[in-house]
């Protein structure tokens, strides 16, 4: 991977009271995925970040098809040392960059470099499953509030919530990422709207299955989602003033044009949590 050495200083980590003033709004951009895997929903109807997470970054890569590099993937950093992703954005063992930048810019955004490892079960032929990587990173990023770092959630928490009643069409989450803004829609086929800027929405629960979180994105309820390029990045449980720290899902896939479905791979099950437990402490 070609990695351009960056002269700029060390980024600043912005404090994240500003998120809880947000008012419930759509999720809005998305960036290009190119490595291979299922497509993921971009942030769609959202709004740009400026800032309110600070602690979410872009997976960095060079694409020559291009001649550029881009952000591919979205994550969170979960440790100072430690970024969480999905497992499709990347191959195992390979070199990574990170940059927390809200808009990424290839010749000024400080990135972080560190070595990717995805989830040992998974299999691209079954996306579905083990859907999750860290990248440990060579060396901390400076400045890290390990308090207001993103979290994991405790065992279970999703199936509790469906038990109980708390996890209904009216339970919301912030959806946070990179990708595409959606897709312009013109004579001939739909144009993605490219983003390489970090952007939030909010989507509404849909569905719970042993694996996959699903959210609702669709417009006509008011809720927004992701798309290409959020792959990885965190969908925290709640949303506006009752947002949280926990994430609750990782972006996976979605439906083709980003205006339906939202599904993440849920961070509270046994696999994931026995991978995860590796690298940082488990709630």
């Amino acid at each position: 991977m070609k990695t351009a050495a960056s002269t700029a200083p060390v980024d600043p980590r912005r404090p994240r009271d500003g998120r809880r003033k947000m008012p419930v709004a759509l999720l809005a951009a998305c960036t290009l995925s190119i490595i291979l895997g299922p497509p993921a929903g971009a942030i769609v109807g959202g709004q740009p970040d400026d800032g309110r997470h600070p602690d979410v970054g872009g997976t960095v890569l060079y694409y020559p098809p291009r001649d550029e590099t881009i952000v591919n993937c979205t994550g969170s950093l979960i440790s100072s040392t430690v970024f969480l992703t999905a497992a499709h954005c990347g191959r195992d063992g390979t070199r990574r960059s990170v940059s927390f930048a809200d808009q990424f810019d290839p010749a000024t955004s400080v990135r972080h470099d560190g070595t990717f490892v995805a989830h040992p079960g998974y299999n691209p032929a079954q996306p579905s499953k083990n859907d999750v990587a860290v990248i440990v990173l060579d060396r901390p990023v400076p400045g890290v509030d390990g308090a207001q770092l993103p979290r994991l959630p405790e065992a279970g928490l999703l199936d509790r919530m469906k038990a109980d009643g708390t996890l209904n069409r009216s339970t919301r989450f912030t959806s946070v990422g990179y990708g595409f803004l959606g897709f312009s829609y013109g004579s001939g086929s739909p144009t993605p709207v490219r983003g390489q800027s970090r952007h939030f929405a909010v989507g509404s629960f849909d569905a719970l299955t042993p694996d996959r979180l699903h959210l609702s994105q669709k417009a006509a309820l008011d809720d927004g989602g992701t798309c290409n390029g959020d792959s990885g990045g965190p969908n925290f449980l709640g949303a506006g003033e009752g947002e949280t720290l926990v994430i609750a899902g990782l972006t996976s896939t979605g439906d083709t044009y980003c205006k339906a479905t939202n599904v993440t791979y849920r961070l509270d099950t046994e696999a994931a949590r026995q991978f995860l437990g590796r690298y940082v402490p488990l709630p």
